[in-house]
């Protein structure tokens, strides 16, 4: 006879699997093997008395009995996991492990230094960082805070924050300004060669505020497109060209003079920084200070 405990395991394993996609990276994730994961859902069906899943050789879907009792799993783990919430709230101190995922250049030089400041403070709060720039499902990937900068879009039952701006601002090395010549206006960028972002495939043309103006978009020339902020940055100071970049990311590169700000008097563009978790009836206490101190903290560093 399978516990309880077994059960919820087993319960566990199962809704790991449907949420992956594949028994496989069930198992990575889970860190056990395959076949403990197998012997997991098998022994829930034998339980249950009824299919969950439809097995092929490559991928496996779920029966209809399966997708019903999938959702009852969540309902059950959801209340599981507000109730270790409250009861975590009662010490008066964030407890438990946080995980939070950040872009990597912005959260190793902007988010890490606040939270390893936090988890000082808090001994009893452990934290699971993830710098990676890729687009995350905050419920598949299991986080509970994450990070972004951008624009984001609407997301159903995601929590987005606005806590901070960063400062866009137009950089190039000496050499490429002796060599090119320094661009006398906004206008003249577009003549000029730089090393521009590509993202998610796209490459968006530089933006320039004007007071009671629509802004100004330009798009320089340019053959050199990274998906790498730092890299971006040493190219600059390679030579390569233009670079329109945070000016968080090249600080220390204009103080010993690698780079030159250019256009230090131009409004700079406002590039935001979110914070987004997923919408709950009850946030621990441990996401509340993370919150909280970010929103306080991350402007500081802009």
């Amino acid at each position: 006879m399978v516990s309880n405990m077994d059960r919820l395991t087993s319960m566990a394993v199962f809704v790991k699997v449907v949420d992956v996609g594949s028994f496989a990276a069930a198992a990575n994730i889970l860190e056990m093997s395959g076949p403990m994961v197998g012997k997991h859902i098998n022994a829930l069906e034998k339980h249950l008395g009824a299919q969950l899943l439809n097995r092929t050789t490559r991928r496996q879907n779920l029966t209809e009995f399966g997708q019903a009792y999938y959702e009852q799993c969540l309902v059950v783990f959801n209340a599981v996991k507000a109730g270790e919430a409250l009861a975590a709230d009662q010490s008066g101190e964030p407890i438990g492990r946080l995980r939070i995922s950040m872009p990597v250049h912005f959260g190793r030089l902007c988010v890490a230094p606040i939270l390893l400041k936090l988890a000082d403070r808090y001994p009893k709060l452990e934290l699971d960082l993830s710098f990676s720039d890729r687009f995350i499902d905050l419920g598949d990937d299991e986080v509970d805070l994450a990070i972004r900068t951008g624009s984001l879009g609407n997301w159903s039952g995601i929590v987005a924050r606005h806590v901070a701006n960063q400062r866009m601002i137009i950089c190039a090395s000496p050499e490429y300004l002796v060599q090119k010549g320094v661009p006398n206006s906004i206008a003249d960028i577009a003549n000029h060669w730089a090393v521009v972002y590509r993202r998610m495939g796209r490459v968006r043309p530089w933006i320039f505020p004007r007071k009671d103006q629509p802004p100004v978009e330009i798009m320089p020339l340019h053959r050199l497109r990274f998906d790498d902020l730092d890299s971006i940055a040493e190219a600059a100071i390679c030579g390569a060209g233009l670079a329109w970049l945070p000016s968080w990311l090249v600080q220390a590169r204009l103080q010993s003079g690698a780079l030159v700000h250019l256009f230090p008097n131009e409004l700079e563009y406002p590039y935001e920084v979110s914070l987004l978790w997923l919408q709950r009836p009850h946030i621990p206490l441990k996401l509340r200070v993370a919150i909280d101190t970010l929103k306080l903290e991350l402007p500081k560093y802009m």
